[in-house]
């Protein structure tokens, strides 16, 4: 990523140690551990009966923060533009962050993109980008998730075992993406490998970033050269000026954003399916549907767990915490989802009971900045469809490992699952049917 401008907040060239906490970061909760993994919701009461609503954290490195675990604080947090707008420019640690901050992609820096703009900067890249996706047509949506979906049952059905998650879960959402932003199928393989390097962090993190800014950049130039139906040709068409730099991290926001979430979303649905009896028996009865185990995926077990962020424009006071003026607020999305007061509301109860057709979740934020609504529709249309191509081909889906083996993905800011390991009986391939 590129350094921000002048005018921001940047990084020292010899970073600084943190500086010492304030007295309210002293019993500071370590953002990550096995915890995260294995139980997020025994460490979200933790946090709630030590700290309450708003909770301080350290990040990696020693970096304060606060995480809003609250559902109603929440609410205020991403309801209030002004206070709390989602400026990273305005982050008080920046004189102390390095270069190599493992969490600096998450965070990011000031950037002219949708994700990383704010205020009048972000709604002009929403006017672009919202009518773009709005323009993709549901039905066309189903069909290239279908195709695509045989596609990569195909490579695997008649070996009788696969790994969910790698062979189906992981490509899925990208190789659709890549067809609605543009991308001729020879290259939605390479987005998905690119995307796959990104996500895992490694040492080919930084390379893969530079490949997926190459890729969106030639999408540019060949779609301005030649117009079609797709979500990049209609940016190119919206009135008002963008750089080429602007619709190349736009496109890098779009694909990325709605790759590994939608990815989750699919696996941890599948898993519910696949290991909770109870809801595995209601469905295979009638009782239960896809939908409604998506929708319980999306308040119990939401792909993203913790969203970055916002900062405090002043000093100010949020849920009985004080916080100070710069300060990174980190929005706990499937902490606030459990937040027992609002659950209690809604159900009667203070337990994880079903929500059924509830869609009052936090899964896709809240407010100005949430995920925007052409874009949720698209996820769900994808994961809906992806799933229902896959039970329908392989109805006699099987774990093939015991439930206690399935690893969580090592992030406290995304719930997945590593492998999904399965066994079914083998079935002969559909053929391609793009």
């Amino acid at each position: 990523m590129t350094r921000p401008s002048s005018a921001e907040p940047a990084p020292s060239t010899a970073p600084q140690s943190p500086p010492p906490g304030c007295p309210a970061h002293a019993g500071a909760v370590q953002l990550g551990g096995t915890g995260f993994q294995t139980d997020p919701h025994a460490a979200y009461r933790a946090m709630r009966r030590d700290h309450g609503s708003v909770v301080p954290v350290e990040l990696p490195g020693g970096f304060p923060a606060w995480l809003v675990i609250g559902y109603r604080e929440l609410h205020q947090v991403t309801s209030d533009g002004e206070l709390f707008p989602r400026d990273v420019g305005l982050w008080n640690q920046w004189p102390h962050i390095p270069e190599d901050w493992p969490l600096l992609p998450m965070v990011g820096r000031p950037l002219p993109s949708i994700y990383f703009s704010a205020g009048d900067e972000h709604r002009r890249h929403v006017r672009m980008v919202g009518p773009a996706l709005e323009g993709a047509d549901p039905f066309e949506i189903r069909s290239h998730c279908e195709q695509l979906a045989d596609r990569l049952i195909d490579a695997v059905c008649s070996r009788g075992t696969a790994d969910l998650v790698a062979d189906f879960c992981e490509p899925l959402p990208v190789l659709v993406l890549a067809r609605l932003v543009g991308f001729p199928d020879d290259e939605g393989g390479d987005i998905a490998q690119v995307l796959k390097d990104l996500a895992d962090g490694g040492p080919d993190a930084q390379s893969a970033h530079q490949r997926f800014g190459e890729h969106m950049a030639r999408l540019v130039a060949a779609k301005r050269a030649e117009p079609g139906d797709d979500v990049t040709s209609r940016m190119l068409a919206c009135p008002e000026a963008f750089t080429d730099e602007e619709y190349m991290l736009d496109l890098m926001a779009i694909t990325a954003a709605g790759h590994l979430t939608t990815a989750d979303w699919v696996s941890n649905s599948l898993r519910l399916m696949l290991t909770e009896d109870e809801f595995a028996d209601s469905m295979a009865r009638g009782r239960r549907s896809i939908g409604e185990a998506m929708n319980e995926v999306l308040w119990e077990d939401t792909p993203t767990q913790i969203l970055a962020g916002r900062w405090a424009v002043r000093d100010t006071q949020l849920g009985g915490q004080r916080i100070r003026a710069g300060d990174m607020l980190l929005l706990g999305l499937g902490a606030a989802n459990t937040d027992p007061l609002i659950r209690q509301n809604m159900s009667g109860t203070g337990g994880a009971a079903s929500q059924g057709g509830n869609g009052a979740h936090l899964a896709f934020s809240h407010g100005e900045y949430r995920c925007p609504f052409p874009a949720q529709e698209i996820a769900e249309i994808i994961a809906r469809t992806g799933i229902e191509v896959l039970l329908d081909r392989l109805p006699d889906l099987q774990l093939a490992v015991p439930v206690g083996d399935l690893v969580r993905r090592p992030s406290a800011f995304l719930r997945g699952t590593t492998s999904l390991p399965v066994r079914f009986t083998p079935v002969r391939t559909t053929g391609d049917l793009s």
